[in-house]
């Protein structure tokens, strides 16, 4: 006999960064599973005739499949930010071991409001990295990828072959490169900015 439908909290099972892990069986799903962000909890849905050993199967996916997103939300669909320096320090942390083996340990790791040509900055003699306040407001997989850029920069201080590999682990370092190239295009030529109405 299958389980009921309904939460259950998985006991000591967390996220690479300590958050809780609730499975939510459900007997309209029927083959579908899925997982998302929901008050600072990792969702896991599966049908509620999947098994034990199912069950632990399909966790274990789709908790790999939230953590290469590298991104986590809350209800509602909106993003949890790391706002504070010290939310970010922690964040880069969780990257640092998802995507570089844990390697880049920074000594200090801060949002600055004073980069205007850069979006991220690293001293790699103290372990110190900057992000630029203009990162705020875009998607969580941009800043991700701009934190993991200046924690690789820890690790290689230019942008040599070795450098770039360090990057590969990480799904959205295409995309966000491109993506930070048109901000900066449209910036450069004032689009996107209010012209008054």
């Amino acid at each position: 006999m299958p389980p009921i439908a309904g939460d259950l909290t998985t006991g000591d099972l967390t996220t690479d960064d300590g958050a809780p892990v609730i499975v939510r069986r459900s007997v309209r799903r029927s083959r579908t599973v899925a997982a998302f962000w929901e008050d600072g909890k990792a969702v896991v849905a599966i049908p509620a005739h999947f098994t034990k050993a199912q069950e632990s199967e399909w966790v274990r996916r789709m908790l790999d499949k939230l953590r290469k997103q590298g991104e986590r939300r809350t209800r509602g669909g909106g993003r949890r930010r790391p706002a504070s320096d010290a939310a970010l320090a922690e964040h880069a942390a969780v990257l640092s071991r998802t995507y570089l083996g844990g390697r880049a340990v920074p000594t200090s790791v801060r949002w600055v409001g004073n980069q205007n040509s850069r979006w991220g900055s690293a001293t790699p003699a103290d372990g110190s990295i900057r992000l630029s306040d203009k990162l705020r407001p875009m998607p969580q997989w941009v800043i991700d990828y701009v934190l993991l850029h200046e924690l690789a920069h820890l690790l290689i201080a230019g942008h040599n072959a070795a450098f770039w590999r360090l990057l590969e682990a990480y799904p959205e370092t295409e995309r966000a490169k491109a993506f930070l190239e048109g901000v900066t295009f449209a910036t450069s030529r004032g689009l996107g900015q209010d012209e008054g109405a």
